[in-house]
């Protein structure tokens, strides 16, 4: 049980365990790991709601395939066709077992004259078949989908620590804590470019690893610190998604943080000689006066970088 962002206690996860016997090839070692076997009710939820969906596109993408009649519409005319049309959809939308799908043909009779010219009672006559498929009403499986649904949200976990060291309930938030981990490893590849290395020498690499590694520590407790102020004070901070301006945050990232200071410019005016005599910062917004501040920085120490005259 773990309770939510209302205080109320709900149940987090479930789950069991087992134990196997691990070993290395021709007997050479053995080791028992424990196998803890999890079910996440809101990842089973999550992946239901997409099982609908999926489910629900399919169905609409299969009634297209064969329209009604009218001008412009395609139809398709050969069962083989068919079948391979309904076959691709069904495996892009990972509906196979799931969604049974029947068709009807349909066949259209209509009478000509052979040849050019008006008709009459002797003229030879040719009957023209027009054939099209049509898919009937589509059924959803309803018991393979209660079986998959059944399966929905678990996930095992591989571990070779003793029930002391690590109960069951310690060993599911251990491994959901992976993502925190995983996020360092991921903003050294994405957000400091730590690949490729473009140096040779072993002292260069370890030099600049450390470096890259300061970086991310710096991001790091950017975020931590910010989001520990907001939860103290159990507020939100607006404005750090430009795609949604009435969207509020308690938990903003690193990169947000910083490109919420991305309209920040000094401009620097040097006379004749090359000596600054001006200098001029962009004014800072109410967010980002209030980011600093909750970073323990303060707007005076940004304010330093301005010095209003040098020279005369």
């Amino acid at each position: 049980m773990r309770p939510n962002e209302r205080g109320q206690e709900g149940l987090a996860a479930e789950g069991y365990e087992c134990e196997r016997t691990c070993g290395a090839p021709v007997g050479e070692a053995e080791w028992s790991a424990r196998v803890v076997v999890v079910r996440s009710p809101l990842h089973a939820n999550q992946q239901a709601a997409g099982l609908a969906t999926r489910l629900r596109h399919a169905e609409t993408t299969l009634a297209a395939l064969t329209p009604p009649r009218g001008r412009g519409k395609r139809h398709i005319t050969d069962e083989a066709t068919l079948v391979e049309a309904i076959a691709l959809v069904l495996t892009a939308h990972r509906g196979d077992g799931l969604l049974s799908v029947t068709w009807d043909k349909q066949v259209e009779q209509k009478t000509q004259y052979v040849g050019r010219g008006r008709g009459s009672v002797s003229r030879e006559k040719r009957v023209i078949q027009n054939i099209r498929y049509h898919i009937t009403p589509i059924a959803r499986q309803q018991d393979k989908s209660a079986a998959l649904s059944q399966r929905l949200g678990w996930k095992a976990f591989v571990t070779n620590a003793g029930h002391k060291r690590l109960s069951l309930q310690h060993a599911v938030l251990c491994y959901r804590n992976d993502y925190r981990v995983e996020r360092i490893f991921n903003r050294l590849k994405s957000r400091v470019h730590i690949a490729p290395l473009f140096v040779k020498l072993n002292e260069h690499i370890e030099g600049l690893t450390y470096l890259l590694t300061l970086g991310v520590r710096v991001l790091t407790v950017t975020e931590c610190v910010l989001r520990r102020s907001l939860e103290n004070d159990q507020a939100r901070l607006p404005g750090l998604h430009p795609e949604n301006k009435q969207k509020m945050t308690d938990k903003p990232t690193a990169e947000r943080i910083l490109q919420a200071f991305a309209d920040v410019s000094l401009t620097i005016i040097k006379n004749a000689a090359g000596e600054e005599i001006l200098r001029r910062l962009t004014p800072l917004s109410g967010l980002q006066e209030d980011i600093l501040q909750r970073l323990g920085l303060g707007a005076s120490l940004y304010r330093q970088l301005e010095i209003q005259e040098m020279g005369n």
